[in-house]
Formats: C-alpha cells, structure tokens, sequence
C-alpha cells in the first residue's frame, strides 16, 4: 500500500509553443480596427463613398440657410453684400476703381473667387473637429468630409456666378467665347482648395484652436491678393524688391482670381496676368491637392481619437 502511494506520477508533457497573435490574425484575415489602408486602397475607398461624399455636400448647402427667412437667396446676396462693402471702401474712398476699367466686374469676380478659396479653407479647419460624432460613430475614410465641405463650397459659387454672369451683362461686359476657361480655371482652384482643405483638416484636428486664428491669416491673405485692387496696376513703376514682386505674382490666390478675370473681363488683357499663369495654375493644383491629400491620410487612423 505504502508503495502505491510513494510511486511518482510520470512527466507531464511539454505544451507546444504558442502561435504569434499576428500570424494567427493573419490567417483567419483580421486586421487592426482602425488602421490606416494603404494609400491605393484609400483612393478606392474614397471613390467606392463619391455618392455620400455629394449628398453631405448638397445636404449640408440646403440647411445652411434654412433657418433664415430668405433662405438660399443668402448665397448670393453675401458675397454681393462684401463686395458692396469693398467697392464703398476701396473703390470710392479710397479711389481705386480710377485706375480699373470695368471695376465692378473686376471687384465681383474677385470677391467671389476669393470667397470659394476663403470658406473652403475655414471649412476644412473644422471638418474633423467639428463633426466628431460621425467619426466616432462611423467606419468611413475620413478625407471624405473635407472633400464634401469644399464641394458645397463650389456648389454655391456656381449660384453665385449666376448673379456674376447678370452683373457683368449689366455693366457692358458682352459674353466671349473665352468664358469657356472659366472651366479649367475653377477646375484648378477647386483641387488646391480642396488640398488646402485636407491640410488644414488634420491640422484642425490635433489643434482646435487653430480656426480662431485662421480668420486672421485669411484677411492677410485676402489683402495680398488683389481682390479689391489691380495687382499689375499697383505695382506699376515701384521699386520693390525683387522677391516681392515674385512672391505677390506667385500667390496662388491671386493667380486663380486674375484667370478668372481674364476669362470673364474683356478689358482684363493677357498683360495684366503673372508670367506662366496656366503654370502656376497648374503646379499650385498639384501640389496642394496631391501633397495635402497624401499628408491628410497618413494621418488616418488618428482622426476622432483621444
């Protein structure tokens, strides 16, 4: 009996070795919640959503003046009201629409362009901040949401180019078959605002605080654009450094406003545009709509957290 009891049990076997997480993961096709597609794949995903991406962008125009009794009729009538406000200051006051032909025209036009760029610019600051319950409640890409602000951004500039088109009728302007780049011009202006947009979108993000400056930088930004005033004629016969001159030429801003009076005005000539305007057109579009794009979703898997 003694010895039963003293007789020790055999060796428990060695357990095999456990499996690595993300082997196993990897087999049965999991993937990290959350994490950033590869940039190929996020494009696809972008263009899979392009009917959301329109709809948000048209739902978001129709009740943005829909608690106001003249409802939509704001979407002209503010741009007007700014450039009402210009032409008393700095057309009559301040005496430049003397060395303008065509200044209301050219005031218009520039106003609008520049509001296009202006509120796209605010609206992607606060794309990602500003509408935290869908990215937390949601799995969707998230440049889809600057993307859609700046597309209700052009969406009301084409209702107010109604109004432009009205003014420019009413103050002589004949309509010109080079109304026709009006198309290529906006097309460019809406992918570097757009590009803008992403930038300012992830930058809005980690700092909220960022759109109380914005304000700020954009009116800067509006003053050195020749919005209200002709860039060519101002600088007409002034000594000014050689990198000013480049760099008011080069402003991207002004650049888009100055093809779309060239496009628009008759008495705007081709003399009055930087050198390379199409150029520079071109490589600002590039730049801004690839580069923000690509420094928008590397930072993908950030958005909403935290």
């Amino acid at each position: 009996m003694s010895q039963a009891l003293d007789t020790p049990s055999p060796p428990a076997a060695p357990s095999a070795p456990a499996e690595d997480p993300a082997v196993l993961a990897a087999r049965y096709g999991l993937t990290v919640s959350g994490a950033r597609p590869t940039l190929p794949a996020y494009v696809g995903q972008l263009w899979q959503r392009r009917h959301f991406i329109t709809a948000f962008a048209t739902a978001k125009l129709t009740s943005q003046y829909s608690q106001a009794k003249l409802g939509q009729v704001w979407q002209v009538a503010t741009p007007l009201l700014n450039a009402a406000v210009y032409y008393f200051i700095f057309g009559v006051l301040m005496g430049t629409k003397r060395n303008v032909p065509d200044y209301v025209p050219f005031l218009v036009t520039g106003v609008f362009v520049w509001t296009f760029t202006q509120s796209s610019v605010m609206a992607g600051t606060r794309a990602i901040s500003g509408s935290l319950g869908l990215v937390r409640a949601l799995h969707f890409p998230r440049a889809s949401l600057p993307i859609s602000y700046c597309l209700q951004q052009l969406q009301q500039l084409l209702f107010s180019m109604c109004a432009l088109f009205v003014i420019l009728l009413c103050f002589g302007v004949p309509p010109a078959l080079s109304w026709v780049l009006v198309i290529p011009a906006l097309t460019l202006q809406f992918t570097f605002n757009t590009g803008l947009a992403l930038v300012m979108a992830r930058m809005g993000a980690k700092t909220p605080d960022i759109a109380q400056l914005m304000p700020f930088l954009l009116r800067t930004w509006m003053y050195v654009s020749g919005v209200m005033w002709s860039i060519d004629k101002m600088l007409s016969g002034k000594d000014l450094p050689h990198i000013v001159l480049v760099l008011l030429q080069a402003n991207p801003a002004a650049i888009y406003i100055d093809l779309m009076r060239f496009a628009l005005i008759d008495s705007f000539h081709a003399s009055q545009l930087p050198p390379h305007v199409w150029l520079w057109a071109t490589g600002w579009a590039l730049l801004s709509g690839v580069g923000g794009f690509i420094y928008f979703w590397k930072a993908e898997e950030t958005y909403g957290r935290g």
